[in-house]
């Protein structure tokens, strides 16, 4: 019985510094995630990050992910259910691994977890994308992925590759620079946004395309 109270308050108390921990972080900009420290450790080579709120990130960024990444963000509460089943239904078939996880999902693993496919770490990423669709919503959600997601190597959100890919500021990104950008994040440290391959430049005219379609990213 002893062990028992132990464990339960232990898990109590993980529960409520998560908790804690993700309603802290929709109000201050990002010190850094474990993804940094980890490429940090491996690289031995610089970080380049600097926070941006949205207001000073150009509004074609937030499209050209949205329209690269998960067209539905808006739409699901965190999952794209549909998205998941046609990964697995294409994986049973032997057919080219797809990635299924949302723009929350990414976001909930690239702020509080590290890179992995243990079920231990796909359960936690499931819990914090929960987490952060609650308490964050869809805006601030955006916000943290254009701010933290790895863009380059040692180069992490909008700020960072905007002024290392195109000597500019964030807010001053082109629609077809954002549409490159987005274009290289399935494989950031080989897919440069400032040298595009031909691979690139196919996947930014199918970005572009989606752009137009989709418009505008509403958050509500």
């Amino acid at each position: 019985m002893k062990i028992l109270r132990i464990l339960t308050k232990t898990i109590i108390t993980l529960l409520i510094a998560s908790i804690a921990w993700v309603v802290v972080y929709k109000y201050i900009p990002i010190p850094g995630t474990p993804l940094m420290l980890i490429r940090k450790i491996q690289d031995n080579a610089p970080i380049h990050y600097n926070w941006q709120p949205i207001e000073k990130i150009s509004p074609h960024l937030p499209l050209a992910v949205v329209s690269s990444e998960d067209n539905l963000f808006t739409q699901h509460n965190g999952f794209d259910f549909k998205a998941i089943e046609q990964a697995r239904h294409d994986a049973q078939n032997g057919k080219r691994l797809r990635g299924a996880s949302t723009i929350s999902q990414q976001t909930a693993k690239n702020v509080f977890l590290w890179n992995g496919r243990s079920w231990l770490r796909k359960g936690l990423e499931a819990y914090y994308t929960m987490l952060i669709e609650l308490i964050w919503g869809k805006e601030r959600i955006m916000e943290v992925y254009l701010n933290c997601i790895e863009m380059g190597n040692g180069i992490y959100g909008a700020s960072a590759v905007a002024q290392h890919h195109f000597d500019k500021k964030a807010s001053q990104l082109s629609r077809n620079e954002c549409a490159l950008i987005a274009a290289s994040l399935p494989n950031p440290r080989k897919m440069n946004s400032s040298r595009p391959s031909k691979y690139m430049y196919k996947r930014q005219k199918a970005i572009l395309r989606l752009m137009r379609l989709i418009g505008e990213v509403k958050y509500k």
